[in-house]
Formats: C-alpha cells, sequence, structure tokens
C-alpha cells in the first residue's frame, strides 16, 4: 500500500493528519507524527488476516497493561465507528485490515548498545512477569498455529534443501535434530499458556539497565510457556561475544521470577537452536530481491553464525552453561569413554566388537534416536531391533504393568500366552498355526530346525551362501557368513549344502528378470540332486540381512520351495530381520513372493528391544514334534513378553507403521537412486519398505567392492550424528534399517549426508 492509502485512513477513519515514516519489518507498517505532535503507529495487514487477530492484539495489551508488571504495551485506538480495526480496499483489489495504535517510547534493544549483566537479567525478568500477565488470557484466536510456531518447527524442516551452502545445510540439519530429538518429544509435558511469540531484538524497548516496553502481538498463540524464554533468548544471543554465558544471566533472571522445572531447563537449549533452524529456514524461504525488502533479512546471518557456534555445542554442556547458576540436584557423571573402554577391555570377551573408530557411550534412547553421554542425539537408521521407536512409551508401560503384578513360566496357565499366540497367528496366512515362544532369534532358529529334522527324520540342511542364522554351535554351521569368513571353519559341515545367494546385481544369474529368480531357485535343485542325502530342510532369510540386504529376484522362493518340497524337505522362513511390517508392502518378507513356509522364525522386531523370539508352523510339524521328549524355555512366553509382544503388536496397527514402511521406503530409495545418478561409486540400491542397501563399488563394469569407501561413508555419517553400518560379504553394502517411526525429515537429512559422504569419499 502506498503512503497515500495510510494517509486516507488516517483522515477518514481516525481523524488524524501528519507526517508518515515507513517502520522497518516484514509487515508496512508505519510511524506516524501528527501535526500536534503525537506519535502513533499504523499497521496494515495482510488480505487474508483474520479480525479475531486483531482483538486479539487489543485484548493483549489490555492485560499487559492493567497487570501493574512495568512494561508499557501499544494501546489500539477506535476508528470512527468505535472498532478497533478497519478494513479498505487497496490499490491491488484487495480487502486489508489496519489498526492504529499509541507509539510506546523506549529505545530497542537491538539499539541500546552492549547489555549490561543488570540488563541481561531484566530482560529474563521482564519474560517471566509478561508470562504471567498473559498466561490466564482466553481467546478464541490463540488457538492457531503459523510459520513461527516454535511447537511446529520441523514444518520448515524441508527448507534445508533450499540452502546452498553445504556446510549451512549440516549445521542447520543439526539444529533440526536436535530439536526434533530433544525438544519435540517432551513438548507435551511443558506447561502451556499464551505467549508473545515474537520477543525479538526490535520488539523488547529499554531505558538503562530496564526493560521498559514490549511491541507487537501479532505472533501470540497458546505455546509450551517456555518457548518464549527460549524465543527471548535467541534474539538477545544474536550479538553478543559469549552467548551462552549471557544466556545464563537472561535465565538468572526468569527463574528468579518464575522459577523453571527440571524438563523445562532440558529443553531450553534445543528450543533455541529450533528458534534460530525456524529464522534462517524462513529467510531461505522468502521471495524476491533482498536488496526490496532488507528488513526480511536483517536477523540472517546473525542467526547463522550464532547456530554455527552452537551447533558444536553438547547439549549437557549447554545446559550446564545456561542453568548452571539455577540450584539443582546434581546429575550423576557419566564415565569418561575412555575409561570406559579400558573397564571393557578388562571384563568383557575381545570378540565382542564395539562400533565406530570412536566408540559412542550410549546412555538413553527414545523414538529413532540414541543419546550419548553428553546429550548428542543421533539418528537411529540401523536398529531394526527396536521396531515401533526406542522406549515406546506403550511397550513400556506393558512391560512394567505385568511385570508388577506376575512373571512367571508357561508350565502354569496364563491367558496372555494364547491371546498372543493367538493375535500373532492371524498375521500369518494358513496353515501356519502352531507357535512356540523363547528368547532369541538363535534359539527360534534352532528351534526350527529341530522342528524340521523331528518331522523328515533327516539331518541335511540348505542354506544360503552369505546367511546368518545365529550364534550356537548348530546355526554357525548353518551360517556361511560366519563358518567362511574370519576364525570360521573355511568349508560346510558335511550336512550342509550351500546354495548360491540369489542376488541380481552380483552372481551367475545378475540382470535376468524372473528369469534371475527361477535360475537361482534351481541352483536349490541342482543341490539336491548332487547330494547323496535328501534335505531336512532349506533355511533362509526372506530378504537377507549380513548377506547385503539382497531382495531376491521375483519368483526365487516359489521355484526353490518347489524343489525343496518335491524331495520330502520343509521350508523355513528366517524373519528375523525382516518380519512385523517392515517390508511395508506385506507384513512378512516371504509375502512379497507370495509363498507359505512351512515353519517361520520371528525374533528382533517382536519385542522393540526385549528379548523374545517365537517359531510358528503347522499342526502336522507340530505333532512330529511332540516325540515324548519335552520342550521348555524357562523364559520364553513369560507374562511379560506377551504383554510386550501384543503391545508392539498394537503400535504398528494403530501407527500405521507397515503402511508408513511402505510409503516413506518408496520415496527413500527414490532419492537413493537419485544419489546413484550423480555418484559412480553407488553401483546399486535395493530393498523394500525400511529395510534398505546401497552397495557400494570402484567400477560399475567390474563390480570391484569399495570396502574402505563404504566405510569412510559410514564414519562421516556418525560424525554428522546418523549411525548406519557395512555390510554384506564384501563389507561394501550400506544397510539402512530404521526404526519404523522414521520421519520423512529424518530421511531427507540421511540423504542429504550420505550425498556429502560420497562427495567427500570421492574427492580422496
Amino acid at each position: 500500500m502506498a503512503q497515500n492509502g495510510a494517509k486516507r485512513i488516517l483522515g477518514r477513519r481516525y481523524g488524524l493528519e501528519g507526517e508518515l515514516r515507513r517502520l522497518p519489518g516484514e509487515n508496512e507498517n508505519y510511524l506516524v507524527t501528527a501535526t500536534d505532535g503525537r506519535r502513533f503507529v499504523l499497521k496494515i495487514g495482510l488480505p487474508d488476516a483474520n479480525p479475531a487477530d486483531v482483538d486479539l492484539e487489543r485484548v493483549l495489551a489490555v492485560r499487559i497493561a492493567s497487570a501493574d508488571i512495568g512494561l508499557a504495551a501499544p494501546e489500539l485506538l477506535p476508528a470512527d465507528d468505535g472498532s478497533f480495526g478497519v478494513l479498505y480496499a487497496s490499490g491491488d483489489g484487495t480487502q486489508r485490515p489496519a489498526r492504529l495504535m499509541r507509539f510506546v517510547t523506549g529505545t530497542p534493544w537491538s539499539e541500546a548498545g552492549a547489555p549490561s549483566t543488570a540488563r541481561l537479567r531484566d530482560l529474563g525478568g521482564a519474560v517471566a512477569r509478561m508470562i504471567g500477565a498473559l498466561e490466564s488470557v482466553s481467546h478464541p484466536a490463540t488457538d492457531r498455529t503459523h510459520a513461527w510456531d516454535l511447537a511446529r518447527a520441523c514444518t520448515q524442516r524441508p527448507a534445508v534443501d533450499r540452502i546452498d551452502d553445504a556446510d549451512r545445510r549440516r549445521v542447520l540439519d543439526a539444529a533440526f535434530q536436535l530439536y526434533s530429538a530433544c525438544a519435540l518429544p517432551r513438548l507435551s509435558e511443558l506447561r502451556r499458556s499464551v505467549i508473545h511469540g515474537d520477543v525479538n531484538d526490535e520488539n523488547v524497548l529499554v531505558e538503562g539497565d530496564r526493560v521498559t516496553g514490549i511491541l507487537d502481538f501479532g505472533d501470540s498463540l497458546i505455546n509450551p510457556t517456555v518457548c518464549e524464554l527460549a524465543i527471548a533468548l535467541a534474539y538477545a544471543m544474536l550479538a553478543l561475544p559469549q552467548p551462552l554465558a549471557a544466556a545464563a544471566q537472561i535465565v538468572r533472571g526468569h527463574h528468579a521470577v518464575r522459577p523453571l522445572d527440571e524438563v523445562e531447563l532440558d529443553v531450553l537449549f534445543p528450543l533455541v537452536c529450533g528458534r534460530l533452524a525456524l529464522s534462517v529456514s524462513i529467510a531461505a524461504q522468502r521471495p524476491g530481491d533482498r536488496s526490496e525488502n532488507p528488513n526480511w533479512f536483517v536477523t540472517e546471518e546473525p542467526a547463522w553464525r550464532l547456530l554455527t557456534e552452537l551447533a558444536g555445542q553438547s547439549p549437557r554442556a549447554a545446559r550446564e552453561l545456561l542453568c548452571g547458576e539455577i540450584p539443582r540436584d546434581p546429575p550423576r557423571a557419566p564415565p569418561a569413554t575412555g575409561e570406559l573402554l579400558e573397564h571393557r577391555a578388562r571384563r568383557i570377551g575381545p570378540s565382542l566388537s564395539v562400533a565406530y573408530r570412536a566408540p559412542l557411550q550410549i546412555v538413553r534412547g527414545a523414538g529413532q534416536y540414541l543419546y550419548d553421554e553428553e546429550g548428542r542425539p543421533y539418528l537411529d537408521l540401523i536398529n531394526n531391533v527396536c521396531h515401533v521407536g526406542h522406549c515406546h512409551p506403550r511397550v513400556v508401560e506393558a512391560g512394567a504393568k505385568q511385570m508388577a503384578r506376575l512373571n512367571t513360566n508357561t508350565r502354569y496357565l496364563h491367558r496372555r500366552l494364547v491371546d498372543y499366540a493367538e493375535r500373532l497367528c492371524a498375521t500369518l496366512p494358513d496353515p501356519l498355526r502352531v507357535c512356540w515362544f523363547v528368547c532369541s532369534g538363535s534359539e527360534a532358529n534352532e528351534l526350527a530346525v529341530r522342528l524340521a529334522r523331528a518331522h523328515t527324520g533327516r539331518h541335511d540342511m540348505l542354506v544360503l551362501d552369505g546367511a546368518y542364522h545365529g550364534h550356537t554351535n548348530a546355526l554357525i554351521e548353518l551360517s556361511p557368513y560366519k563358518f567362511l569368513g574370519p576364525g570360521g571353519a573355511g568349508t560346510p559341515a558335511p550336512h550342509v549344502h550351500v546354495v548360491p545367494v540369489p542376488d541380481g546385481y552380483r552372481g551367475p544369474h545378475r540382470g535376468q528378470g524372473r528369469d534371475a529368480g527361477q535360475a537361482y531357485g534351481d541352483e536349490v535343485g541342482r543341490a539336491i540332486e548332487t547330494s547323496s542325502r535328501p534335505p531336512a530342510a532349506f533355511i533362509a532369510e526372506s530378504l537377507m540381512g549380513c548377506g547385503g540386504q539382497i531382495v531376491p529376484p521375483d519368483g526365487y522362493f516359489e521355484r526353490a520351495f518347489e524343489h525343496v518340497r518335491r524331495a520330502g524337505g520343509v521350508c523355513i522362513a528366517d524373519e528375523v530381520h525382516v518380519g512385523f511390517g517392515r517390508v511395508g508392502h506385506a507384513f512378512w518378507g516371504f509375502e512379497l513372493q507370495d509363498v507359505v513356509p512351512d515353519i517361520v522364525v520371528l525374533g528382533k522386531p517382536i519385542g522393540n528391544g526385549h528379548p523374545m523370539a517365537a517359531v510358528i508352523t503347522t499342526q502336522e510339524i507340530a505333532a512330529s514334534f511332540d516325540n515324548g521328549m519335552e520342550f521348555f524355555s524357562t523364559f520364553g512366553g513369560n507374562p511379560v513378553s506377551c504383554a510386550i509382544g501384543m503391545a508392539v503388536l498394537d503400535v504398528i496397527e494403530e501407527q500405521g507403521l507397515q503402511r508408513h514402511a511402505a510409503r516413506l521406503g518408496e520415496r527413500l530409495s527414490v532419492a537413493l537412486r537419485e544419489l546413484q545418478s550423480r555418484h559412480a561409486i553407488v553401483g546399486d540400491v535395493r530393498g523394500s519398505g525400511l529395510f534398505l542397501g546401497v552397495e557400494l563399488v570402484r567400477d560399475r563394469e567390474t563390480l570391484e567392492p569399495a570396502g574402505r569407501e563404504a566405510t569412510e561413508a559410514v564414519e562421516r555419517l556418525r560424525a554428522d550424528g546418523m549411525l548406519v553400518a557395512t555390510d554384506g560379504p564384501l563389507n561394501n553394502v550400506i544397510k539402512i534399517k530404521p526404526p519404523l517411526v522414521l520421519t520423512e525429515g529424518d530421511a531427507e537429512m540421511f540423504v542429504r549426508g550420505l550425498d556429502a559422504a560420497l562427495g567427500d569419499v570421492a574427492r580422496r
């Protein structure tokens, strides 16, 4: 709107004449100096502005003025008809709201010079007093959101892709991850009230060391109350040489007036980073020439500088700097990582490995995140055990409640055992209807082999090259991943027959589509024909994990099972890695190939971290195993395990995690294939749902494996707060199998991180 239009409003609706000066800021606001010397502010809204929002500004300003808290606020003035907001037709043909308010005297914080300790503390106190004045306000317009809503900061996370500078993308990703992992999950625990929502360095007025006024209630809304302090901190820190130390004085001043509880203290630093991330993200999305609207971007560069400085700060250390003067029970200090490694080396067997060159000391888990002793969050993209998220509250509650009531063995009748078995069998096709419960995937696979041998009266087994089925002696013999690897026997036992991995990327039948599936399936028939003894069973992972995230070609299991059954053997599907909806388009991996095994083995995700597993088979095979020798597992099928298993199924169903795995897995696959088109080192991207693999090669023609490069990429991702690992017989496959609660923002961050890591590897 031109100044002439503003002058017409002043004259016709408010009876004022005078000089107008455009004020800095995003919106069209004017300082009005009337002919009699009085000063006012005329604010022009957007065409779609809600009239209720104008009334909210009036209500909040009146509340501040009447609360006697030492803060002035802009009083809205009525127009000629008594209303506090007027509509007018602007030059572009739209109806725009306008309102007039008294000018509040004072020096903006941004112009008041370097703040003293007293002024910093008074800012904290002023924020606390304002919170107290506004917390009882009830108004329909407060129940809203907008782009600057700190409780919904992740809505701006897609803007990371708009940042051209790779280092800044990395910083912004880290800020959003800190907010998402350390603040967002705890927002529901926080006190809520109406907040000002924009306590920035232009909206705070000071006189000397005192904060005297607060301007612009246009962003007010209901939020976690501590967001008010976090926003004030973010802006006050922008120009300070020791920002956290200065911010601590603001926190101290706030706490003296309105004490902060432990959760508020915990989330304060992540919320500050979230507000700064919002600031630079919104700036990145603003259209037009920056020279035309310089005030839209006035805090962008200072916010980038501050974010970059804070990015290297551990949450634990930042909390101590911000809140260290506030009395609390001192937390138990975690041991130094080096000291812990020394103790481990003395007491733990050396064959138990530690991940990453710089080992992580993990002290907590929640959702898709793991946290180290400094409070740093790591996006867990490798843990397919905590299927519905680390420490899912529904699962934890189910286990705790049942443990407090009863935990005993299956020799006593208990309804949970039968109910859980019924629920689990309902997810499987007929005739898989009989269950046994044990405590680990290794136990379950060994039991499955016993069932097969009891049913067939045979001993020999068919296994896939590169397969891993467990750590017992019997299962090491059935796991080429182990017996052909370091420390292994080097050759299969006489009763073990190894068939080729049904790998569509490598191997003798690669690149043949469905024909490859049938050809690999016929390799199973060939092994049976060349053996002097018929098999008891063919055991295979539905999708291979340790073998390199292998998805068998279509038709493979149909043909392989046909050969096995014709020879009188049974077919065992090892679903320990891939079951319970991980593959997205089916609940069980074997369903992707439209086959029904004779025995199914379940583990890892079944208990979301609680040690449990299961074997499910047919009535016929179960009858063969009932040969007089009792089967008993001390802990298998106990009431606590059954309660936890039931809760896991509830969460998968109620949160739609299988559908989510399908949708997000497809998006992630597309993004990874786009990386493949730009990075020659990416030879193959494969998988289903949230069970994915990225195979790195030095030459796409020879398929020379890039194992060292894969390890380097994994280490770079770990440094950026993302946990993946390598696998496969050539150690060149980056495996991706996160908790199913992974979000789109998490997946996009991972793709950006992998893109940067692959670029680094290529440059080296």
